[in-house]
């Protein structure tokens, strides 16, 4: 639904929650092809009064590096990103991400982009944001069919990095390291939970009642379809028209 029309988009309240996740973060970077994720971490820095720096790789306003993913492993390497986001074709309830494809390795039945460096960062950032905004249960399994990058990793690997939260279109989930489960956190407005639990592969927790996720407040909309939306508009133009009705300059 287009935030023009007055009503608050299904994209918005999905800005919104990324930006609470990743709050107080000082450095976030954003991949090519993530617009939600871009349009949260834009909101977050603008919540943040300066305090939080965004990377969106394939920008020019918002890109600090000149050599691409080099740089970005080389800071996350050395500590330097607080936050990033992951997706993957196949994502399963213990947050193993698959890139390559389906069926059985290698003659797998689809081919997809490849793992890149995902398993590298999913090691080393510590607040990773899983994202899908397919939520059925094709994409999101008992088991992927491929390892591009762990969830969790045994004990003893040294691995300050990994999954916090998975969203969807449907909804947020939390994921407990330790115990290597996603809990269901909150149900986006518009769907319920037992529409979660028929499109959902895997099996999650989630408390007595759960909760809608919060739609974005005045302060947040008038961010949102402001400075972000402009911002928005010179990095991904086709998402800031479709959704904030903003064209680039």
């Amino acid at each position: 639904m287009n935030s023009s029309s007055g009503s608050i988009s299904a994209q918005e309240v999905q800005a919104s929650a990324i930006a609470d996740l990743i709050a107080g973060a000082r450095n976030v970077a954003v991949g090519m092809l993530s617009p939600v994720p871009g349009a949260g971490a834009l909101l977050a820095a603008h919540l943040s009064g300066g305090r939080m720096r965004v990377t969106i790789l394939g920008s020019r306003e918002h890109n600090r590096f000149t050599n691409g993913g080099a740089e970005l492993f080389d800071l996350a390497g050395r500590g330097g990103i607080d936050a990033f986001f992951l997706s993957g074709g196949q994502i399963d309830g213990q947050a193993n991400i698959n890139l390559v494809g389906t069926g059985d390795y290698p003659q797998t039945e689809v081919r997809w982009s490849g793992s890149f460096g995902s398993a590298y960062l999913y090691y080393l950032v510590p607040r990773v944001l899983l994202f899908r905004w397919e939520h059925s249960r094709r994409t999101l399994v008992p088991q992927v069919d491929f390892i591009s990058a762990p969830g969790t990793s045994p004990p003893g690997v040294h691995r300050p990095g990994g999954p916090v939260a998975l969203i969807t279109n449907l909804c947020l989930f939390a994921f407990d390291r330790g115990r290597g489960r996603f809990s269901l956190r909150s149900v986006h407005p518009g769907h319920t939970l037992e529409e979660v639990r028929d499109q959902t592969g895997f099996d999650f927790d989630s408390p007595p009642e759960v909760p809608a996720t919060p739609l974005p407040d005045g302060a947040r909309l008038q961010a949102l379809r402001g400075p972000v939306a402009t911002q928005m508009a010179g990095i991904y133009p086709a998402f800031a028209e479709a959704v904030f009705g903003v064209r680039a300059a």
